[in-house]
């Protein structure tokens, strides 16, 4: 310790002072002549993206796979990990599909507003090939997608969404609809025996009976946009009534979706299989499709339901500000930022309760909110197809369920019976959850 260079700071009236042991004192003006070092500072504040899940199909856009490694042995990411393309490319909004996802990137160019990555059998991420005639059926990083754009001096990308096998881009130009149209939910005419891998057309509706489309949502296989009167228009797979037309049929065009939402102003939609739900501009929920697990208690006992209806059970609840449908399970989120959850499932309630047909509240100190920050609110939902997430006020993310493939980012494969927060390095703005996978875009702590 003799030889250790002890410097003193020594505050009196007339300033700041600084002397050290030794015989000759440390001159303060040469402290001003000391190099400055910036640790940790980005020549641009792009936001940061995180990746979590299944590593295999490619949705993850992580280039991982080398030529003399084995396939088989590559390991899913349990932890998010920091995504080199959100390095080099400001990304505003992810869709996660069913193995493939979908990246809005902020840019003047318009071939590189979209990209793609993960699995292309159907060419739902575009038409890509290294050789002619030779279409890839999975892309291990993110390549662009090329939206025919009229005006591209203009063109803007409003909102993504993701499905099983199809992929929906909404724009000032109006709604492109791109991959598996089996059950019509691109909006067109099925073609019979159609080659979807060598698919490399993109069907273009600019509007739906003369009104402005102001948002999308993929179910599994079908489809919904929302107008800008508030009403909701359907197509695709409708056999358990997810297009809710009143049927049980598959429709190849977008028509409008009646029931108890017919004279409503709706806001938001949200589904991520076969059930769909829809809420109003008063906090009102709605809900068709697929109730077979609770998410409706019809009173004739149908498990399927063809037609919207009002879901009642949640009018003790108050104003509701958000929703979201998973695979087997709802949840909403109210006014006071309560969440509740009901269905099949891992609902959050712990390890014996696992189907609950009443909306139930998840207690808040699972969620951060305590005596130390009691201002740490939940603001955002989401649902992937078996596993559920929340973005709190704080910017932190909660998720819990079934755990495949690592699709929590909790560190293990093991299912997660309530909420638990995953370590980010950020602060959240936005959550997509698939079926095996997550993405989250999240802004800087700096």
């Amino acid at each position: 310790m003799a030889n250790l260079k002890r410097l003193l700071l020594q505050i009196n009236t007339k300033g700041v002072r600084l002397f050290s042991t030794r015989k000759n004192p440390i001159d303060p003006e040469d402290a001003l002549k000391l190099p400055i070092f910036e640790y940790g500072v980005s020549k641009k504040s792009y936001n940061r993206l995180f990746v979590w899940g299944h590593t295999k199909t490619g949705a993850l856009g992580i280039p991982y796979i080398r030529s003399t490694e084995n396939y088989e042995s590559i390991k899913n990411f349990h932890v998010p990990k920091r995504m080199g393309f959100g390095e080099k490319n400001e990304v505003v909004q992810v869709a996660c599909g069913f193995g493939f996802s979908l990246f809005n990137v902020k840019h003047k160019d318009p071939d590189k507003m979209l990209y793609g990555t993960g699995l292309n059998t159907d060419s739902q991420i575009g038409y890509h090939e290294v050789r002619q005639d030779k279409p890839l059926e999975i892309l291990f990083y993110p390549k662009p997608i090329a939206i025919p754009f009229k005006d591209t001096s203009t063109c803007e990308i409003k909102k993504i969404a993701a499905g099983r096998a199809h992929s929906l881009v909404l724009t000032n130009e109006g709604l492109f609809l791109l991959g598996n149209n089996g059950y019509g939910q691109c909006g067109r005419p099925i073609i019979q025996d159609e080659d979807y891998s060598k698919g490399n057309y993109i069907h273009h509706i600019v509007d739906i009976d003369g009104k402005k489309i102001v948002d999308v949502e993929c179910g599994q296989d079908h489809s919904l946009a929302l107008t800008e009167d508030g009403s909701v228009y359907s197509c695709g797979w409708g056999a358990d009534g997810q297009t809710g037309q009143g049927h049980y049929q598959n429709i190849s065009t977008f028509s409008k979706v009646q029931g108890d939402i017919s004279t409503e102003k709706i806001i938001k939609l949200n589904s991520r299989c076969d059930f769909v739900m829809a809420l109003n501009d008063k906090g009102d929920v709605f809900g068709w499709g697929n109730t077979e697990y609770g998410q409706i208690m019809s009173e004739t006992g149908d498990q399927q339901l063809h037609t919207p209806t009002h879901m009642k059970k949640l009018k003790s609840l108050g104003r509701i500000i958000d929703i979201a449908a998973g695979g087997s399970l709802c949840m909403v989120l109210n006014e006071d930022h309560q969440v509740f959850t009901w269905g099949f499932g891992l609902l959050g309630f712990g390890p014996n309760v696992q189907q609950c047909t009443q909306p139930t509240k998840i207690p808040e100190v699972l969620f951060g909110k305590n005596d130390f920050q009691p201002d740490n609110v939940v603001e955002k939902i989401s649902c992937g197809v078996s596993h559920s997430a929340t973005i709190t006020s704080n910017g932190d993310l909660y998720s819990w369920g079934r755990n495949r493939n690592g699709c929590l980012g909790l560190g293990n494969e093991h299912d997660q019976y309530f909420p638990l927060k995953v370590c980010l390095g950020g602060l959240v703005k936005n959550i997509s959850c698939g079926i095996d996978h997550s993405i989250a875009v999240c802004k800087p702590f700096i």
